[in-house]
């Protein structure tokens, strides 16, 4: 992990949030609820990383990326009013959204684990990937390098399949895939078209979402990668679940706590 990503989870373990693997009911925080979609499937379909990055967003600012809040329970939602509130309740689709970094040893630690969670939640959970740009870090730079071959895969329809390469080639073998470049010849030896992957590299597209991003990251308040938000207010990540693997407990927690609401 970079110094900066290393030094908050340094700073979450002198707090004590990464003491032994906590409950998964003390793994989630509340965060005021903001009006993003609660519709779609397990995984957007191609190309819709893209235009979800494009619609317009809360017009708030919250400016540099905020100390931890202490845990509390999600917020819940007001009760139905009307005729149809003493009929049966619709089924409800949450939207999980993930903040990740390709180099980031927690992020890819949660990849499996987290596809895993969102297949078995393929029926009420709309899995949404959010690649961080943290404005004024020192990873800044790679950081909009890494969004920008992310939402080239996903223009591509690639991002299913590609997701836990990239990770791979990222961390374990230490590939450089921050240039138009290295990034080409990565995904021409996985099977890509290079002429369509320098295309969509530099299309207006991919453009617009990796200017996007770092307003995603403050909008959300992300303060740790991987972090994931459930609904637009409550959260985890490995800090507060206390590891990587209780992350996908405290998203059914927060699940839960969505519908208890609905």
């Amino acid at each position: 992990m970079k110094p900066l990503l290393r030094t908050t989870v340094l700073i979450a373990v002198a707090g004590g949030l990464v003491a032994a693997p906590a409950a998964a009911a003390h793994a989630v925080s509340a965060y005021p609820a903001t009006p993003y979609g609660l519709t779609g499937k397990q995984l957007m379909a191609p190309g819709q990383y893209l235009a979800a990055a494009q619609q317009p967003r809360p017009a708030n600012h919250h400016g540099a990326p905020p100390a931890a809040r202490p845990d509390a329970p999600a917020q819940q939602q007001a009760p139905a009013s009307g005729p149809q509130a003493s009929g049966p309740k619709a089924a409800r689709t949450h939207e999980a959204v993930e903040f990740f970094w390709y180099n980031c040893s927690h992020s890819a630690r949660l990849e499996s684990p987290l596809t895993n969670w969102a297949a078995r939640h393929q029926s009420d959970v709309k899995l949404r990937r959010v690649p961080a740009i943290w404005v004024g870090s020192p990873d800044e730079a790679e950081q909009r390098a890494h969004a920008r071959l992310f939402y080239t895969l996903d223009r591509l329809g690639e991002v299913d399949r590609q997701q836990a390469a990239v990770f791979r080639a990222v961390r374990d073998e230490h590939a450089d895939l921050t240039t138009e470049q290295r990034a080409t010849q990565w995904a021409a030896a996985h099977g890509m078209d290079a002429a369509k992957f320098r295309s969509a590299y530099h299309s207006p597209e991919v453009d617009r979402a990796v200017e996007q991003a770092p307003k995603l990251f403050s909008d959300y308040q992300v303060n740790e990668l991987p972090t994931v938000v459930v609904d637009g207010n409550g959260r985890t990540s490995p800090a507060r679940a206390g590891g990587v693997e209780n992350v996908p407990a405290a998203l059914d927690q927060l699940v839960a706590d969505g519908n208890a609401g609905h």
